[in-house]
């Protein structure tokens, strides 16, 4: 049954760290620890015990009082409440070094992230077979979304490439957008970008790393 949240206003800070809770709750359950209380599973996550109790609270009542919470079940309420406790069918745009380590990468297939089609515009690499997918042409994308029953687009082109990429996806009636380029894309407001870059944490351990020798 789907965990529903008492409001559609969540902070995006409280869907982060419910995120962060499920990785550590994952690793208790591989522990093979069966109840948690809020605040080692808080000390775990690094935030305190208060804050653990108020996100949960978005989607409603868990845990034992003076017992503490199933980790099983937890595990099993987060992952309802994200909407990540079915498969997600993912098409993939950038075929080069970083579209191929994602690719090689276990963990999305193992947490229902399932790339089911990859793209590039590279003719040199259309029909080529990477991790048993083959490489269409761009072009193909909007014929294939349906097909393939897509709703998540990678994108893990150059910096250049990104925009069409963006453009390639949302023409193919994707609104949710996972952008590894460093660069940012222009979207209407009904689609939805997620960024990873990885500059941005680097240079925040740069500056950090600084400030400690001041």
């Amino acid at each position: 049954m789907v965990t529903q949240p008492k409001s559609k206003h969540i902070p995006r800070a409280t869907i982060q760290r419910l995120a962060t809770y499920v990785q550590v709750l994952e690793n208790f359950a591989r522990d093979d620890v069966e109840v948690i209380s809020s605040n080692p599973l808080a000390e775990a996550c690094g935030v305190n015990g208060s804050q653990v109790r108020k996100d949960l609270a978005y989607f409603g009542e868990f845990g034992i009082r003076g017992v503490g919470y199933h980790v099983t079940s937890l595990i099993a309420a987060i992952t309802s409440a994200l909407g990540v406790d079915r498969e997600w069918r993912m098409a993939l745009i950038g075929v080069g070094n970083l579209g191929k380590a994602i690719l090689n990468h276990g963990e999305f297939r193992a947490r229902g992230f399932n790339i089911v089609g990859i793209f590039d515009c590279d003719p040199f690499k259309i029909g080529e077979i990477v991790h048993g997918l083959e490489v269409h042409c761009t072009k193909d994308l909007k014929g294939m979304v349906a097909e393939l029953n897509i709703e998540i687009g990678i994108i893990t082109t150059p910096p250049e490439r990104a925009q069409r990429a963006a453009q390639h996806l949302m023409d193919a009636g994707l609104t949710s957008i996972l952008n590894f380029a460093p660069a940012r894309i222009k979207v209407p407001e009904r689609v939805h970008v997620e960024y990873v870059d990885f500059f941005h944490h680097l240079y925040a351990l740069a500056f950090n790393h600084t400030q400690a020798r001041y």
